[in-house]
């Protein structure tokens, strides 16, 4: 399953609306005044260079002309978090300095915990064949840790709206429709063949995002789609657990991952209201877990019964060891999509983007060497291929043409 991220690529942006200053526009001129603008708008997380003018303002992405953001009539603007510039001497910022030594670990974190839910994943699914009923518990793993993390203070709990939930709902729905298709397909292939299938992830973003957003992507990202789509018709063809209902299932996954994205972006960036990821992620969470426990229950009915456990039992593990994976399968699933939000927060989306598509390589090397996947030489040329894709995807994307002077 992915992050959200959800590859989440789980990110959803709600902009943020800040009020600097309580006094009349024409006062940011002063000295003082620049000072304080520029000492508040570090406090929020905004990067900018070091510079003693207030016409440094240009190094911020300003959403607006500035003559609207600082008319007389309001004493508001709106300001995107962006990476600070290449040429910022940031090697003496002990902050930056922090932020890097934290990153480290929590990469480290974040494949630990995907390499874990995988292989316990697969174990589960491969003698407790009910992937509805699987991601639903797993869904439940995170309701009760969310609820827990609210409930302890430990992150704050945010006040939706009926606005905001109406917006949220369908990311929910695709949400919870992305996770279950992953366990269906990792059901029936190998955990190594699904996560080959799933880097076809930029493809279905490029299309989608051209069909409902009208962005045209360039030369260089649509160049970036032909080694990533060969490569993984590649290795489709030599796979030995080739299965179409695992194939299709990941590929439809990826179709409703990334229209969580698109949707994300067409209809949330409209809100005023502020959301964070990581209380976006854990409101769909507990959404998707209400959403799929009744369905759970139409597809497959109850399997907790005692039967059914012992049936897997007769499969090569007993009630006790089903039990044990199945819930550690859900506190990674849900903790690994939690560090991920994380890491998303601290640097750029390209930058996760780029340690999404490392992840997946350490995902398929572990999982072919704790599983002893058969691996062809062809099937190994087609992944690496459609993984060399991804990566050249993620590089095109920071490609942006440069803005024309005005």
């Amino acid at each position: 399953m992915q992050s959200t991220a959800f590859s989440l690529y789980p990110s959803t942006a709600f902009l943020k609306r800040r009020k600097l200053l309580n006094q009349n526009p024409n006062h940011i001129h002063s000295p003082n005044s620049q000072k304080t603008l520029l000492y508040r708008c570090s406090l929020h997380g905004f990067s900018c260079c070091r510079s003693s003018r207030l016409s440094s303002l240009s190094r911020f992405n300003v959403w607006g002309s500035a003559s609207d953001s600082f008319s007389n009539k309001s004493n508001w603007f709106k300001v995107k978090a962006t990476p600070a510039p290449e040429n910022a001497d940031e090697s003496v910022n002990p902050s930056n300095l922090v932020r890097t030594l934290q990153l480290g670990p929590m990469f480290a974190i974040w494949y630990l915990l995907n390499i874990y839910f995988n292989i316990y994943n697969k174990q589960v699914l491969k003698v407790y064949p009910f992937p509805a009923t699987v991601t639903a518990f797993q869904f439940g793993c995170g309701t009760v840790l969310v609820i827990i993390m609210w409930t302890l203070n430990l992150y704050r709990r945010p006040r939706i709206s009926g606005s905001q939930f109406a917006a949220i709902l369908p990311l929910a729905v695709v949400h919870t429709m992305g996770n279950l298709l992953t366990n269906i397909s990792l059901g029936k292939v190998a955990v190594s063949f699904t996560h080959t299938i799933k880097a076809m992830e930029p493809f279905f973003t490029v299309v989608l995002s051209a069909l409902f957003l009208a962005e045209r992507p360039s030369l260089w990202v649509v160049s970036s789609l032909v080694p990533i789509v060969g490569g993984v018709a590649l290795a489709s063809f030599t796979e030995t657990s080739f299965n179409w209902t695992g194939f299709c299932s990941a590929m439809a996954s990826n179709l409703t991952n990334q229209s969580r994205n698109v949707l994300s972006k067409k209809f949330m960036v409209k809100k005023e209201e502020t959301l964070d990821n990581i209380n976006l992620f854990s409101i769909m969470t507990i959404t998707s877990f209400i959403l799929l426990v009744p369905i759970t229950i139409l597809l497959e009915g109850v399997k907790f019964t005692p039967s059914y456990l012992q049936s897997a039992a007769s499969q090569g593990l007993n009630v006790r060891e089903l039990c044990v994976r199945s819930l550690l399968a859900g506190l990674c699933f849900h903790t690994y999509q939690q560090v991920s939000y994380s890491i998303l927060q601290m640097v750029s989306p390209v930058t996760h983007a780029v340690g999404n598509c490392v992840k997946r390589v350490v995902v398929i090397v572990s999982s072919v060497i704790f599983f002893q996947t058969p691996v062809s030489p062809i099937n190994t040329l087609g992944t690496g291929l459609a993984l060399a894709g991804v990566f050249l995807y993620s590089r095109a994307k920071r490609m942006k043409p440069k803005p024309k002077a005005a």
